[in-house]
């Protein structure tokens, strides 16, 4: 996958790659096009959050490349993903 991402796209790709977890996204008001990406546990409670710049999660390799980031931290802390790769 070498063309850049749209939004939609970059927010499914995130859901998936923390299965079982949810991972909910929103968008400040200020113009930015920073999103911020928080994965939840199933009581609803926030695991890990990023602030993900546009640059980024429109750009497949860097959007990849903080997602397995963020999924190494959350198991480091404990917490089991299923497995996941990056759509091509």
């Amino acid at each position: 996958m070498n063309a850049p991402l749209r939004l939609n796209e970059a927010l499914l790709i995130a859901d998936h790659a923390f299965t079982p977890f949810q991972c909910v996204a929103w968008a400040p008001q200020d113009g930015t096009g920073e999103l911020t990406l928080t994965v939840i546990d199933r009581t609803s409670t926030p695991i890990e959050r990023k602030q993900v710049p546009c640059s980024i999660y429109t750009d497949p390799v860097q959007l990849e490349s903080l997602l397995k980031q963020a999924r190494a931290e959350l198991s480091e802390e404990g917490y089991q993903l299923q497995s996941w790769t990056m759509p091509q």
